[in-house]
């Protein structure tokens, strides 16, 4: 194995005596407002971050800062999907002046804010982060961890910023064991055991796995990728060849569809025994298992590779307006979310196909049937427009659509099923949704995000049709997609029918579309409904009920509780007590099956040429063929 950072090699990343220049003019065009005089030279941020192999329930950060005005404001960034809020786990805080003596950190009511005072402008500030115990298992892949063999570090999770400066570079340097490697998207810096990071952003968005992980590098159109494993203690052999391999071919199908790359270079992150990942601006963090793995079943792995290193482009580089820099204040709704995540999950799938790697469905047909199927098992998705449903996915709880939840994601991607036909029926195949993602690359992977009206101005230039009603009805309305008129274009035609659910063991399948979550805050499991229609909808129980008891028995999470649901049997009673504001609710359920949607979409006999052409230019770009414009 070669080693994975060849850190000389990309040393040219390391920001330009001209960009620091103009980071440093800006800088002073701000510094009045932050207690400094506009002609004093711009801040210098350096950190530290110290992994002790004797305690591993913690690491250790430095952070030292000249330069920084008379009133320092540091605080600790929200990542817009994942707020985990770590500043609650932020330990010991001390700061000291330049000439050693303690220097006082107040913090501001309810934000990660804090507040120093400096009689120079220089401070040197410590502190710890104590790392939860997690409370699932498997761990989330971008949350922090340690272990004797390695772990994640850095992040939003470890480091503060100083507020009045995002736009400096800065150095981190790490301390780790012996024999420990690390492995990030920052660029290495001349310094020993140090990297670079232009901003603030690009620092809290580049995680750093250390420890004794397995290393691949790859080059693609002259850009380097790496690859990390890190594998748990005891973790089986795996094929690396056929992994790496497989995650090279996605790397060049990607950089084919979108005809480059927003970095210079990339590296992916794997661990194992995680679920999950999360994209960054040149890195991504994903959980995989050995197990799988070793038997060669990568499909997972592969998907979700796929749709993170898709948000490279489509999410980190094309970004919605409403995505700022870097803050420690909650993300705002995002309307556009529907394209960031389902356009997304759209070429995720594509480049999959096109990369002759593992899907779920075995053909493109197959994955568009499931796909309708989802949509109508879950009434929601019709019930609100694509840009509400938006709106609800961040930090909003996972009830703020009432009794009708909805996925941004498999809207989205329907969506873009939807306009990707319409666009080529328009054309002739000579254009196709890749125009419009490579034309949304090209506008706005620059300072300003995409607003819903950029989407559809973005469609309409590429097909010179008018989506006009598509946008107003599917988008930014609520009516339901019409299958039946937008498969037509392609000479499909889907037939539905609802049957009783069944395992896959063919056993009557009960009712079970009810889920519940614990707030952040704690207390009683709060219940949340999937569909009015179900016999939990039907029996009066609403999203955001509190649960108190099951048959009598005090629950006190929704794993408990599904665990009762699940052992009953069809006909069986189960009495349940629900807390309200306005006093409490003891409904009864009678446990029954309920019917799922099937469908299967077959060719039209009496389609004509024109639509047979769309739908075999549709079938051939997920096989390989892509645009030629």
């Amino acid at each position: 194995m070669r080693p994975l950072l060849c850190l000389s090699a990309i040393a040219l990343l390391v920001p330009s005596a001209a960009l620091v220049a103009a980071t440093t003019h800006q800088q002073r065009t701000i510094a009045r407002a932050h207690g400094r005089a506009p002609w004093s030279p711009s801040p210098i941020v350096s950190y530290r971050l110290r992994v002790d192999s004797a305690d591993l329930t913690a690491f250790a950060v430095e952070i030292r800062i000249r330069n920084g005005g008379d009133t320092l404001r540091v605080a600790m960034a929200a990542h817009p999907e994942y707020d985990d809020r770590y500043w609650r786990y932020l330990r010991d805080l001390r700061v000291s002046g330049s000439d050693g003596g303690e220097l006082v950190a107040v913090r501001e009511d309810s934000i990660p804010l804090w507040r120093i005072v400096t009689r120079d402008g220089e401070a040197l500030i410590r502190y710890r982060i104590v790392l939860p115990v997690p409370a699932e298992s498997p761990r989330a892949a971008w949350r922090p961890f340690l272990s004797p063999t390695g772990g994640l570090v850095g992040g939003p999770h470890a480091f503060l910023y100083l507020v009045s400066a995002t736009r400096v570079p800065s150095r981190v340097t790490l301390e780790v064991p012996p024999g420990w490697e690390v492995a990030t998207g920052l660029p290495k810096s001349s310094a020993p055991n140090a990297w670079e990071a232009s901003d603030a952003a690009t620092l809290v968005d580049s995680p750093m796995l250390v420890g004794r992980f397995h290393s691949w590098r790859f080059v693609v159109n002259g850009v380097p990728h790496h690859i990390a494993y890190w594998p748990m203690p005891g973790a089986p052999a795996v094929d690396t060849v056929a992994f790496a391999r497989g995650i090279e071919r996605l790397a060049r199908e990607a950089m084919a569809l979108f005809r480059g790359a927003p970095y210079r270079d990339y590296t992916f992150i794997y661990q194992d025994g995680a679920y999950g990942g999360l994209e960054h601006r040149n890195s991504v963090t994903l959980g995989v298992q050995s197990d799988a793995l070793a038997r060669g079943d990568l499909a997972d792995a592969f998907d979700a590779t796929a749709h993170e290193f898709t948000h490279t482009w489509n999410l980190m580089a094309i970004r919605p307006a409403e995505y700022g820099d870097v803050s420690y204040r909650t993300q705002p709704p995002v309307p556009g979310l529907w394209f960031s995540e389902g356009l997304t999950l759209h070429y995720a799938d594509l480049l999959l196909r096109r990369a002759g790697l593992p899907t779920y469905d075995t053909t493109a047909i197959t994955h568009l049937e499931r796909m309708i199927e989802r949509y109508m098992n879950m009434p929601g998705n019709s019930h609100h427009s694509a840009e509400t449903i938006s709106r609800a996915e961040y930090n909003s709880g996972p009830g703020a659509l009432g009794d009708y939840p909805a996925s941004t994601h498999l809207v989205g991607e329907l969506l873009g099923t939807v306009l990707d036909l319409t666009i080529r029926a328009s054309t002739s195949n000579r254009r196709s949704m890749d125009d419009v993602m490579r034309l949304m690359l090209a506008r706005f992977s620059g300072g300003r995000g995409f607003t819903g009206a950029d989407i559809q101005r973005a469609v309409v230039e590429a097909c010179g049709c008018d989506v006009r009603r598509l946008f107003e009805r599917h988008v930014r309305g609520v009516a339901p997609i019409d299958f039946e008129q937008h498969l037509r274009l392609a000479g499909l035609r889907p037939t539905i029918s609802w049957v009783p659910a069944t395992t896959r063991e063919r056993v009557p399948e009960m009712d079970m579309r009810i889920r519940a979550w614990v707030p952040p805050e704690g207390g009683r499991p709060r219940l949340y409904i999937i569909d009015p229609s179900s016999i939990w909808g039907r029996a009066g129980i609403h999203t955001g009920d509190e649960l108190v008891t099951i048959n009598g028995r005090t629950v006190q999470s929704w794993r408990e509780a599904r665990s009762m649901i699940a052992a009953a049997g069809d006909g069986d009673t189960i009495s349940l007590e629900i807390a309200r504001p306005g006093g409490s609710f003891r409904p009864t359920v009678v446990m029954a099956g309920y019917l799922r949607p099937v469908v299967h979409i077959e060719r039209r006999p009496d389609a004509t040429s024109a639509q047979r052409a769309v739908l075999a230019g549709w079938l051939a770009a997920r096989h390989g063929q892509r645009s030629a414009n």
